[in-house]
């Protein structure tokens, strides 16, 4: 199995998929984390507790993406979007490299279109071979929105014709470092995303600290609204993580996660800086190479109850290292690192995190890279239980049905009944990596595989993956 740098897969791995109503009109919407407050939670129900993709037990359909897969899927208006590779050849005249989002049928899994996007000419520095399109689309209505391997920002229809494209390398003098994988949201007509903005290829010097790492956008267009490069020269590595939305005691906020650690909030129309808070100790170093202990953001932060919820990671190929999970009070104003801390974890009692958290009931649900998936009070950090999957987790766990679901490297997925006493109920292997989170949609569960996507149902004996594929 290769392992990817960074900007892969890490941040996009997965995004819930629900349908939002929108005043005045109903309003279709679908991207990852399932809301603007990016929190892991499904209200669906009927979801299969097990299921056999060899047998076909419990499998509507599946259907087969690129080779390396990491973005969505995302479910609605009739459609299933994935972010992908090209090496699936779906359309033979596209035959190289490319970055794709596929479109299938969400009744039967039949490929519909896709839309490829050209490697860019300076390679992996900027666009890493064959990792595709790693940004989960934001869909709303008939239109959606995502960012390209190009480091553009793109809007399609939803019948995979194009409405607008935004270079960011070229408009905005932005230096992506191995891929553009930003996760873009639209909130009242305004895109946010994180541009990628990162270190040269020597992993030393940031080329263009001037260069915005947030934007701002109207979605219609294109047009930019405003920027923000607040990390400036102190970025790590790359800015990979997505922004999130939500409304705090009347005041609403835009969260950005730098690519410098810190953790900001924005007034959304304008950009003005609301607060910030750095999500590293003070005390903790960077250390080329991923040795030292100052981390990056590369999980998508979550707003519930006035607060936000982060962890700490770094690319995988970093390993895995200790890290630091946070609790914040979105309440405050100004530098709130030493005032704005609710709770802590940390040390060897979490490590190194790339996953979005889920939170439900009170209870948080919280995976890191070695594979340790933990459910805390989300109140107050209170730790309950712990399950080892033995297998890295790149994706989030995802809380529908009464169950939290997660994905491992080694294929598996873990289904554990949803509260404060740890219950494993199945772990039905896919039969290939899991590095993206599940999502459901009228009581079909969809899980990205590293190159496949399949809709689980309840009491559905679709064909075994090792047969065929949808469509055949």
């Amino acid at each position: 199995m290769t392992r990817t740098p960074v900007a892969l897969a890490l941040l996009l791995a997965g995004g819930v998929s629900v349908v939002l109503l929108a005043a005045p009109a109903a309003v279709e919407r679908g991207m990852f984390g399932g809301s603007f407050a990016r929190n892991m939670v499904s209200d669906e129900t009927g979801l299969p507790a097990d299921w056999d993709v060899k047998t076909g037990k419990n499998v509507k359909w599946w259907a087969d993406v690129g080779s390396q897969a990491y973005a969505g899927p995302v479910v609605t208006g009739g459609k299933v979007f994935v972010g992908t590779n090209n090496d699936g050849l779906r359309v033979p005249e596209e035959p190289d490299d490319r970055g794709v989002v596929m479109a299938f049928d969400q009744a039967n899994g039949g490929f519909l279109w896709q839309k490829s996007h050209e490697k860019l000419a300076a390679g992996r520095v900027h666009d890493w071979p064959h990792q595709g399109i790693c940004s989960t689309p934001f869909v709303e209505g008939d239109h959606l929105w995502y960012t390209s391997n190009r480091a553009t920002l793109v809007c399609l229809k939803t019948d995979g014709s194009v409405t607008w494209e935004y270079d960011m390398i070229g408009e905005l003098d932005v230096f992506p470092h191995n891929l553009a994988v930003s996760s873009p949201l639209v909130v009242d007509g305004i895109l946010y995303a994180t541009t990628g903005n990162g270190v040269d290829e020597g992993h030393v010097n940031v080329p263009a600290p001037m260069a915005p790492s947030f934007v701002a956008m109207k979605a219609d267009s294109g047009e930019l609204l405003w920027e923000s490069n607040l990390p400036g020269e102190n970025i790590l590595h790359g800015t990979w993580s997505n922004p999130t939305y939500g409304v705090v005691q009347g005041r609403a906020q835009v969260i950005f996660p730098g690519g410098d650690g810190w953790v900001y909030s924005f007034e959304p129309k304008t950009g003005k800086l609301l607060w910030k808070f750095d999500a590293n100790p003070k005390d903790s170093e960077w250390v080329l190479g991923g040795r030292g202990t100052r981390n990056n953001l590369i999980a998508t932060p979550v707003i519930w109850e006035d607060k936000v919820y982060i962890g700490v990671g770094q690319d995988p190929e970093h390993g895995e290292g200790l890290g630091n999970f946070w609790c914040i009070d979105a309440t405050l104003e100004g530098d709130v690192t030493e005032k704005g801390m609710v709770w802590h974890r940390g040390g060897e009692d979490f490590y190194r995190t790339i996953s979005t958290v889920a939170i439900h009931d009170g209870i948080l649900y919280e995976s890191d890279l070695s594979g340790f998936l933990y459910a805390l009070d989300a109140r107050t950090g209170e730790h309950y239980w712990t399950h080892d999957l033995l297998a890295a987790v790149w994706g989030s766990p995802f809380v529908a049905d009464g169950r939290v679901y997660i994905g491992d490297e080694d294929g598996d997925v873990a289904i554990l009944k949803a509260g404060k006493t740890k219950e494993l109920i199945a772990e039905p292997n896919m039969g290939v990596s899991v590095y993206s989170t599940p999502v459901a949609r009228d009581g079909v569960l969809y899980i990205l595989g590293r190159n496949r996507v399949f809709a689980l149902q309840e009491g559905a004996s679709g064909p075994p993956s090792t047969r065929r594929r949808a469509g055949e």
